[in-house]
């Protein structure tokens, strides 16, 4: 037993031993490590202008790196392992990187390398510069460039410019304030101090469009140039005070200086003589910052001032448009005129007062017929919609496109007879909504706003409003009503009052109609023929006289010995004798015939009132012609008739297919042009005779 105890003690002495000679020995091993050495770096630079930077260290004994990357103060080190990927995103500039390698000892070593990101200058600029054709004096300028990220443009009209800052291929605009050659600078920038520079020489042109009459001073390619004298001084500018019966964008102001003479004026020297063949009306919108003021309104020749006319007229508001009118019917038409000279508070010194004017216009001297008529919406963008207040159309309102979608709708006409009558004339289609059934699109029209309803109508010039009596009877589009909008047919009311304003000699009518809330609507409504022409006798509503004997036929003109109407016929026949017979003032002409009239059994009918058969629906897009020294009148249009449609020159239809493209009726006005009578031959001997009357 001693002896094992010996044994184990004995080994364990001399593993004790050994571990110690080993221990030594690695110490000994640990005494000669040294630091890393020959710790180098290198940088690899993205060429994006990105200022993306890969450091690549390398040194020998190293087991991982302590790096300060320089752009940032203070900087702590930021440790990666040996084989890791070091990157960087820098700015343009010049940077100190510190690279510490430790080994495995702990020894570090330390280097600092100096590191330069410069960025490239944009490549491949391109500059597009853009005329505006509808004004000589406005550009639009876009760039792009590899490598950019802002451009500058300097448009070179005024000293120490501010840049125009835009993105790369974004679009600055400018107006030039006068017309001359400008150098154009466009500067792409990238993240660094290096830029790509264009330069070009632009010629910006007067405008150079003689001025014609009417002036309303919105055309950029006609040259305004006012001659001023006395001291006073004219130009164009943005309307000030867009209101009221002037929204226009730009207006002439005039400014009577302190001190300037009492005939202190402007002028403008028009392209052509002015033509007073047809109209001898001027007509000019001013605002005056006082009323009771003299606005004179001259024109003169060319070349010789005594040849001259002028006319006063004195303003009834102050701070506010209104429309003057100036009666130049006593001109001698034998001469020449073409300057057009304003003077404002004529006779009375400057005081530095500011007037405003716009819209100098000829007009017709025939006084204006009211609201009697036919009426169509006008056919151009923003003749209607809706807004939060009277005249705002910020809500909706018709464009273009929408003009030539909805044609069906902008032929529809608006009838007003002398007599108190009213009519929605709307043919075979119809611009038909979502609440009245249909698809927002064209239709046949809806019940009851279809015209088929008896409507009529009372005029308040004074309170400027119409009021339409008829249930489906309407003025515009049917959905607004007083004090709301309808969601079905079947609400619609017995009458609806419209504000109205009529203009331009009664023949432009502009229509307000407040809805809920805040909202109203707006129309712009056209007189057919509008302008002042003058109107043939015919011009007018008509419809057969109802009276026994009002239409008959037999062998010769004006023979009813075949047959004529009877007193129980004028009663059976009542759907026939509220049928209407439009003739426009622009040649136009329409049947109106309601929701029935007389249908006879070669139009498929009982000899009976019925729904309207096409093509004598009303629905025919016709003209007439009349000659008065031949006494005919021409109607042109398939399916457009006087008096019954189956009548035409030689003959009698057997079948609407067969209707002709025109019918010429012999006429003879009476009783001042209010009674027409009217023949038409048909086959062999054969005459019909109808008598009509103006409403």
């Amino acid at each position: 037993m001693n002896r094992i105890k010996n044994i184990i003690a004995l080994m364990i002495i001399l593993v004790f031993a050994a571990s110690c000679e080993k221990e030594i020995d690695n110490l000994d091993k640990l005494n000669g490590v040294t630091a890393p050495a020959n710790v180098t770096a290198t940088f690899d630079i993205a060429q994006d202008n990105s200022g993306m930077v890969t450091i690549l260290p390398n040194g020998e004994g190293v087991t991982e790196y302590l790096i300060t990357f320089g752009d940032t103060v203070p900087e702590s080190a930021t440790k990666f392992g040996l084989n890791e990927v070091i990157t960087h995103k820098y700015p343009e500039g010049t940077f100190t990187v510190g690279i510490t390698a430790s080994g495995l000892s702990g020894l570090t070593s330390k280097i600092e390398e100096e590191l330069t990101v410069s960025f490239k200058a944009p490549e491949n600029l391109v500059v597009t510069i853009t005329p505006d054709n509808a004004n000589p004096q406005h550009i639009s300028v876009s760039a792009t460039a590899d490598y950019a990220t802002v451009i500058d443009i300097y448009f070179g009209d005024v000293e120490n410019e501010v840049p125009t800052t835009v993105l790369p291929g974004d679009v600055a605009e400018h107006t030039y304030a006068e017309a001359g050659d400008y150098v154009l600078t466009v500067e792409a920038k990238s993240g660094g101090a290096a830029t790509t520079v264009y330069t070009e020489t632009i010629t910006i042109d007067e405008a150079s469009d003689p001025i014609v009459l009417p002036i309303d001073f919105e055309s950029y390619l006609i040259n305004y140039n006012f001659e001023n004298f006395g001291n006073a001084v004219s130009t164009v500018i943005d309307n000030p005070d867009a209101s009221g019966i002037n929204t226009s964008a730009r207006v002439g102001e005039f400014v009577k200086t302190a001190g300037a003479e009492t005939w202190a004026g402007s002028f403008l020297t028009l392209g052509s003589p002015i033509d007073f063949s047809s109209y001898k009306l001027f007509k000019m919108k001013v605002w005056s910052p006082k009323s009771s003021i003299v606005v004179k309104l001259k024109v003169e020749n060319l070349t010789n001032g005594d040849i001259a006319y002028e006319v006063d007229a004195t303003t009834s508001a102050a701070n506010q448009w209104e429309e003057l009118t100036y009666d130049f019917s006593g001109i001698d038409i034998n001469e020449e005129y073409q300057k057009v000279v304003v003077f404002f508070d004529f006779d009375i010194p400057g005081d530095d007062a500011i007037y405003y004017f716009d819209d100098i216009k000829l007009a017709s001297s025939t006084p204006g017929t009211g609201v009697v008529g036919t009426w169509k919406m006008a056919p151009e963008a923003g003749s209607f919609g809706v807004g939060p207040g009277q005249g705002d159309l910020s809500w909706w309102q018709i464009d273009e496109a929408g003009v030539t979608l909805r044609a069906c709708f902008f032929d529809d006409t608006y009838v007003f007879g002398a007599d108190g009558s009213f009519s929605n004339a709307l043919g075979a289609e119809t611009w038909i909504e979502g609440w009245q059934g249909g698809g927002d699109a064209c239709g046949a029209p809806v019940a009851p706003h279809d015209g088929s309803i008896p409507a009529t109508y009372t005029y308040d010039a004074g309170a400027g409003t119409i009021t339409i009596n008829g249930v489906g009877s309407y003025l515009g589009i049917p959905k607004p009503y007083n004090g709301g909008e309808l969601t079905s047919p079947d609400e619609a009311p017995e009458s609806i009052t419209y504000i109205v304003e009529l203009s331009e000699g009664d023949n432009v009518m502009t229509v307000d109609i407040a809805i809920n809330g805040d909202g109203w609507w707006r129309y712009k409504l056209v007189k057919e023929g509008g302008g002042g022409g003058e109107p043939t006798p015919l011009e007018g509503t008509w419809q057969v006289a109802p009276e026994a004997g009002s239409l008959g036929v037999g062998p010769g003109q004006g023979d009813l010995s075949w047959w004529q109407i009877d007193d129980a016929g004028v009663t059976q026949r009542g759907c026939f004798y509220d049928d209407t017979y439009v003739f426009g003032a622009d040649g136009s002409f329409s049947n109106v015939l309601g929701a029935e009239t007389w249908v006879e059994g070669w139009q498929g009918g009982g000899d009976a009132c019925g729904a309207p058969v096409a093509p004598h629906d009303g629905s025919a897009v016709a003209t007439y012609s009349y000659d008065a020294g031949a006494g005919t009148v021409t109607l042109n249009g398939i399916g457009a008739y006087l008096g019954i449609p189956k009548a035409f020159n030689g003959g009698e239809l057997t079948s609407p297919d067969d209707a002709p493209e025109s019918i010429t009726y012999i006429v003879e006005l009476s009783e001042n042009n209010t009674v027409m009578i009217v023949d038409i031959a048909i086959n062999g001997d054969g005459w019909w005779r109808y008598k009509m009357i103006k409403n």
